[in-house]
């Protein structure tokens, strides 16, 4: 069989077919991504150093999570928490919540960067309305504390923790717990919000 080409393996990754951990394509994929950054002189690649927020935003169910990379790769966990609010709570006091949360925070720990989850895709357009309000307030509150603020997909930050984009959320939180050695798997949204923040230190580039 013909050895491919970095651009056929792009293809096939933006096509899903790399999203099995453990492949010889995988292994030369993440290679020939850090090659392809060097060449194009995107930045160097360097351990990340400091404290990150991550941010999983919902409009009811705000997932927390700040992790400290000042001594290990892998990261140590500081705090989680969940935004949640009351069915009965309108959209602004949803959005006052998610952001006094994220400032507290931010008031509270030396975070250097606030790294948070984008809205997936969705076809029901109101659904969207209220994912892009609450991350709204998410980066609102990051954006006044002036921090340097990291978007990434879904699909990347369960590539770069679990290994492949279409991991399940209890692939996720089980991944998580091994990561970061947890006596027990957190709550979903709080395990997506570490997710998201070990995915901006993993990929992390000056």
């Amino acid at each position: 069989m013909a050895r491919k080409t970095v651009r056929s393996l792009w293809a096939d990754k933006l096509a899903g077919k790399l999203d099995k951990p453990g492949t010889v394509a995988n292994d030369r994929m993440r290679d020939s991504d850090s090659a392809l950054a060097e060449r194009l002189g995107i930045g160097k690649r360097v351990p990340f150093h400091g404290l990150v927020l991550g941010v999983d935003p919902s409009l009811r169910a705000t997932g927390l999570a700040v992790v400290d990379f000042t001594g290990s790769r892998e990261g140590r966990l500081v705090v989680t928490s969940t935004v949640r609010s009351k069915a009965t709570a309108t959209m602004p006091e949803c959005l006052a919540a998610i952001f006094t949360a994220i400032t507290s925070l931010l008031e509270t720990y030396a975070i250097r960067h606030t790294a948070v989850e984008q809205t997936i895709f969705v076809q029901n357009f109101q659904t969207a309305q209220i994912l892009g309000a609450a991350r709204g307030a998410a980066l609102a509150a990051a954006a006044l504390k002036q921090q340097a603020i990291f978007e990434y997909p879904p699909l990347r930050v369960k590539q770069a923790v679990v290994g492949f984009g279409r991991a399940s959320k209890e692939q996720v939180t089980k991944q998580i717990r091994s990561l970061l050695h947890l006596p027990a798997e957190l709550p979903f949204d709080e395990a997506d919000a570490v997710a998201v923040a070990l995915c901006h230190a993993l990929t992390w580039r000056e």
